[in-house]
């Protein structure tokens, strides 16, 4: 008898989710995956083990580290092993039609210093920000005194357009090539440091409300904008929430990779996803199942981030790399809406 005919465990519970216990033949594309693309998302994802309850998980980062340079044989054996796979569900049991979406790492042209050209700041966040507190609104910090002073001298940079700062701050994160006050040019990562403790609201959703925009997409809005610019602030003040950004260093290591997620260990392109942490751990492996006109995905993931528009027991944002406009990275993350089943990994 193998492993995966004994007897299943029980179903476990979680805050937003209800695991139930399946067999590994019955996930779908079991066996198929190329398991080492994700493997490195995992071996990194070590390096901040904090899933939470999650028994032995030394040891098991221990055993994947070796397998590092293991066949693919070699890992879906060991994952046998080891794990129990959970079809994830609502708290009641149910296994309703989850959502994908996907995001990515931006990469924009940014000055230094305001000009006639690049005048949207991307601030650090201001010395009386707390954690957990409301601060201004987006449309306060962009009229009122008070809010401008307590920003004055917080500009890490300057983009030449505002949409492309929403998108930079709803992205989380991104790369600017930045052109410095003497001419010079380096490329920088800016990281998320906080926002203003307002609710995230769609500026899309806002368009589409109004039959302004027949599908919300980036496309739509930018097009939008360039035919209604005197209404681009209104739109801008839909969405209330800021998010307030940190620039860091990015070596040429360091540019291979994505940028840290909410477990503090960089993202892996199309094996990283943001989750609820209420729903699905930081650190816990996920085999997900998704098909649409966007992508057809059956294989290994990493639970490794967060989002404030990621909320419920199967919602997932899958990160796409990094890229400009055209790139795959993007174009891919923009069309990504569609259905979706996950399965948690859990130690036996």
């Amino acid at each position: 008898m193998s492993i995966d005919d004994g007897p299943l465990p029980g179903a476990l519970q979680r805050v937003k989710s209800r695991w139930t216990p399946v067999r590994w033949t019955d996930l779908p594309g079991w066996g198929q995956d190329n398991l080492s693309e994700a493997w490195n998302a995992w071996v990194r994802g070590c390096e901040r083990p904090v899933a939470a309850g999650m028994p032995g998980q030394v040891a098991l980062c221990n055993e994947a580290r070796q397998l590092s340079i293991g066949s693919t044989a070699e890992q879906q054996a060991w994952l046998v092993r080891r794990f129990q796979p959970y079809r994830v569900g609502e708290v009641d049991g149910s296994l309703p039609q989850g959502l994908l979406t996907g995001y990515y790492e931006p990469i924009l042209n940014a000055s230094r210093t305001p000009s006639a050209t690049h005048r949207t700041p991307l601030y650090a966040p201001p010395a009386e920000l707390r954690s957990g507190q409301t601060w201004y609104s987006r449309q306060e910090i962009d009229t009122l005194p008070a809010a401008q002073a307590a920003l004055q001298g917080r500009a890490i940079a300057w983009l030449a357009d505002p949409v492309e700062a929403l998108i930079l701050q709803i992205q989380g994160s991104g790369r600017l090539n930045l052109t410095e006050p003497d001419g010079s040019q380096r490329q920088v990562r800016l990281a998320f440091a906080g926002h203003n403790g307002h609710p995230y609201q769609s500026v899309g959703r806002w368009l589409l409300d109004q039959r302004a925009i027949r599908e919300g997409s980036w496309d739509a809005i930018k097009s939008w904008v360039a035919q209604n610019p005197q209404r681009l602030n209104q739109m801008l003040w839909s969405n209330p929430r800021t998010v307030f950004f940190r620039e860091e260093v990015l070596g040429e290591f360091d540019a291979r990779f994505g940028p840290r997620g909410a477990q503090g260990v960089p993202l892996t392109p199309g094996r990283s996803i943001a989750v609820d942490p209420h729903s699905i751990p930081y650190g816990t492996p996920v085999w997900l199942a998704t098909q649409g006109p966007a992508v057809n995905l059956q294989q290994l993931v990493m639970a490794q981030d967060t989002g404030g528009a990621i909320v419920g027991a199967v919602r997932a944002d899958l990160f796409t790399g990094w890229g400009s406009w055209t790139d795959p990275a993007y174009t891919v993350a923009a069309a990504l809406k569609q259905p979706l089943q996950l399965w948690v990994l859990w130690p036996r």
